[in-house]
């Protein structure tokens, strides 16, 4: 499903012009896509959406009270670099506490085995971009199409 999240992403809600639902629908499923899973795809938009507006500001004294333990069923889905790039985003005050969170639950949704740092980086790209943040996005954006390794400074 992620490759469907990504089609839609860069094809449709990354634009001002955002066609209708049924026009977005009929595309896609003339794109080969399945209708189940254009259905789930929007279902997990919306509800990326949903979580993001139900931050009520953004926080970053949140993220210095403790820390994040991953469940055994995250380790197992998520690959440890993929995990390892949560917290650096975290590190350098991209992401906040609520904005890590939002995403891991983003990329546990997916019905997929397995998360890997590429499909990580699409994650965190879409929600930074449904926050608005282009500057953080710009920044995620550089990391996917570069291919190379972050430094915090």
């Amino acid at each position: 499903m992620l490759e469907l999240l990504i089609y839609m992403f860069e094809n449709y809600l990354s634009t001002q012009n955002l066609p209708d639902f049924k026009s977005i629908t009929a595309e896609l499923e003339a794109a080969g896509f399945d209708n189940q899973d254009i259905e789930n795809a929007f279902t997990w938009f919306n509800q990326l959406k949903a979580m993001t507006n139900a931050i009520p500001v953004k926080n970053s004294a949140c993220s210095s009270l403790g820390y994040r333990m991953f469940s055994d069923t995250e380790q197992k889905k998520i690959s440890a670099e993929s995990l390892g790039f949560v917290l650096f985003l975290e590190q350098a005050k991209v992401l906040d506490a609520n904005e890590r969170e939002i995403i891991l639950d983003r990329a546990m949704a997916l019905k997929q085995e397995h998360i890997n740092i590429e499909e990580m980086r699409w994650i965190v790209m879409m929600a930074l971009w449904n926050e608005g943040r282009e500057k953080d996005f710009l920044f995620i954006e550089d990391a996917i199409y570069q291919d190379h390794n972050l430094v915090l400074h």
